[in-house]
């Protein structure tokens, strides 16, 4: 029996948590003023589940067993894939002719070369690299060490890119020869199949692109020749188009370069990377090591937390919730080498959290009544669900009420809604590394390190009593057992 359709469009409140989870957790701001589009794409998952409508399937997000696999699904509605092999005829020419001739001369002692593609939908773009590298390298390919990454959000599509399998509409752009050199024609004539070698060189992976500007950013992804992200940035919010780029332009390699799609250069991006006029296309690199261009982490707004839907983690993320130190800074951390500079004066960082809102449980706590403290955490949180402070003295309490499971848990829910949050950051760490978590607790505690070097020296913690981001980067490295950083002058 086939299922009803959804009601006509309205722009109810469930609908509205629904949109707000949505943008918050994919990070496209392209639905902000596009509702009835995605209503049409919600619409298909309310057919298909058979739920009556935002509220019942808000219910499915949230729910453990069956909530990973619907957000997966809605996700592959939500995303726009739309792409083929050599999009953009001018930047793979600059590509052929500029980019890749210069890294190859520039790698050639170690014959080896990394890139990624970002948001690479179903493949084309990824593949087609391959496709140039292999004409551009001909028989000296096997001399080198090619890593070749494809990420997107759309699980679904990064199982057609995993396939090789592509529509006609997706060569569109090629002649005849080069169809028939890197394809093979399907028995039903109505598909190509990408020849093996090229299939070969890529490998793909889901990412959300949002999970570069979490203090647990995945480890893997730095180092990188080459980054292509064309087409991504358009769909999120302004602000957060300018981390992202700062943090792509941190992933690079020194001398790494950074394509962007047509429509998404931004004359801000210069204070980041160096910009690369070429015939048709502007590209950007890293000129070399990349200080103090990681903006703070100033938190994105999720109006809807606290309602009970999950931000579940992608495959190939951590699962246990306990925030990873980021691959590009871990590696210094370890070797104590000179800490980053400011990212921003000091009248340009985030804000102190509001003060108002903790006066009652912390005069409470000081005075020994952890109990009432507790109350009173709660009845703020009651009020003002998304304050990151509450939350945070909230934490504090737990584990002075040898409460570590909540504590932990409350401190995580503070820098979910504030990804700067340094002293929420160390405290996890002091709790976990307390609690026998060593692994997780040191991970936690780099984090905190890197969020306070972000800082100026001097400037005061959020909800920190005074104490400096230099204090507590010391005091975070004593507790890493890391040597003292090593200054510019190459004394200590």
């Amino acid at each position: 029996m086939s299922l009803p359709r959804p009601l006509a469009f309205l722009p109810d409140a469930d609908f509205l948590r629904l949109k707000d989870a949505v943008i918050a957790r994919t990070g496209h701001f392209y639905y902000q003023d596009k509702e009835a589009l995605l209503w049409e794409r919600l619409a298909r998952r309310l057919r298909a589940t058979g739920l009556p409508g935002p509220g019942a399937y808000l219910a499915r997000l949230a729910e453990p067993e069956r909530g990973a696999a619907e957000w997966a699904a809605l996700e592959a509605e939500i995303t726009i894939g739309e792409t083929f092999f050599f999009r953009y005829a001018e930047q793979f020419a600059a590509l052929e002719g500029t980019i890749l001739p210069e890294i190859l001369a520039r790698r050639g002692a170690e014959r080896r070369l990394r890139a990624w593609s970002a948001g690479c939908a179903s493949g084309a773009e990824p593949y087609s690299l391959a496709i140039l590298l292999r004409r551009l390298l001909g028989d000296g390919l096997p001399d080198w060490r090619l890593s070749l990454l494809g990420t997107d959000l759309n699980e679904a599509a990064l199982v057609a890119a995993r396939a090789g399998r592509f529509s006609r509409w997706a060569l569109r752009g090629l002649p005849a020869e080069e169809l028939a050199r890197d394809f093979t024609a399907e028995p039903d004539g109505r598909s190509w199949l990408l020849r093996p070698q090229h299939r070969a060189l890529v490998r793909f992976e889901r990412q959300n692109l949002l999970s570069l500007l979490a203090p647990d950013a995945p480890l893997e992804l730095g180092g990188f020749d080459l980054i292509l992200c064309r087409n991504v940035l358009i769909y999120f919010h302004p602000e957060v188009v300018q981390r992202l780029v700062a943090a792509l332009a941190a992933r690079l390699a020194e001398g790494g370069w950074l394509l962007l799609g047509h429509a998404e250069p931004n004359p801000a991006f210069a204070r980041i990377l160096e910009v690369v006029n070429l015939p048709g296309t502007v590209a950007y690199r890293r000129p070399g090591k990349v200080e103090g261009a990681l903006p703070p982490q100033t938190p994105l707004s999720f109006p809807w937390a606290g309602d009970g839907v999950p931000c579940t983690r992608h495959q190939g993320e951590p699962t246990n919730g306990f925030p990873k130190a980021s691959g590009l800074w871990w590696g210094e951390f370890e070797r104590g080498e000179a800490p980053l500079k400011s990212a921003a004066p000091l009248s340009q960082q985030p804000p102190p959290l509001e003060a108002a809102a903790t006066a009652t449980p912390r005069a409470l706590a000081d005075a020994g009544d952890l109990a009432a403290a507790l109350a009173a955490c709660r009845e703020g949180l009651r009020q003002a669900p998304t304050d990151p402070a509450l939350h945070y003295y909230e934490g504090l309490v737990r584990r002075g009420l040898g409460q570590g499971e909540e504590a932990a848990a409350a401190f995580r829910r503070a820098l979910y809604l504030r990804g700067d949050f340094v002293m929420a950051q160390y405290q996890l760490g002091l709790l976990l590394l307390d609690g026998g978590a060593v692994g997780p607790g040191r991970r936690a505690l780099a984090g905190a390190l890197r969020l306070a070097r972000l800082l100026p020296p001097g400037a005061a913690l959020p909800e920190g009593d005074g104490i400096t981001a230099a204090a507590l980067a010391e005091a975070a490295r004593l507790s890493l057992d890391l040597p003292p950083p090593v200054s510019p002058l190459g004394g200590r």
